[in-house]
């Protein structure tokens, strides 16, 4: 439902400058494995149902808040799917605002609700299948919205970081 207090506070501090951001992102999929995605209309591309995790609430609780308010959707998380963050996760809000992204990706099960959102971000839902979704928001790896069932948790890092460690 937009900006909470606490990141308006923040921002009144900060103004633009980067600020880390813990988030959230779900993948919600319908009856025929399609991936759910919300169109902002306010030049950002099109994204996964996903925000902020406010101060006081679990992860799992903010995936649940996010995806109602954002789709009308009820759902259930069933299944932690990748940890992301980083520079490749830095993004900047037409309104000049810069966030680097640290989100926690959840494999969503709909349990109720009716497709349409409750905020007013939200211009446009659409199910797209995995072949054929436009490009999103930020560059979540294909392979996570291929698979129909996913297995293990996605870490994302640089391989040649990890060999240097060695």
């Amino acid at each position: 439902m937009g900006m909470s207090d606490y990141y308006k506070k923040l921002r009144e501090k900060v103004g633009n400058e980067l600020i880390f951001m813990p988030s959230v992102a779900g993948i919600v999929r319908n009856e025929l494995g399609e991936i759910l995605l919300q169109n902002k209309r306010n030049g950002e591309n099109w994204s996964l149902p996903a925000g902020a995790i406010e101060l006081g609430e679990a992860p799992a609780e903010a995936i649940v808040r996010e995806v109602w308010e954002e789709t009308g959707l009820y759902v259930v998380p069933k299944k932690l799917l990748g940890v992301f963050g980083g520079k490749d996760y830095r993004y900047q809000y037409p309104n000049g605002h810069k966030v680097e992204y640290n989100v926690l990706m959840f494999e969503c099960i709909i349990q109720s609700g009716k497709l349409s959102p409750i905020d007013n971000e939200t211009t446009e839902l659409r199910y797209f299948s995995a072949e054929n979704m436009p490009e999103l928001a930020l560059p979540y790896p294909k392979s996570l919205f291929l698979q129909k069932e996913n297995r293990e948790v996605y870490f994302q890092w640089d391989e040649q970081w990890l060999k240097n460690l060695r």
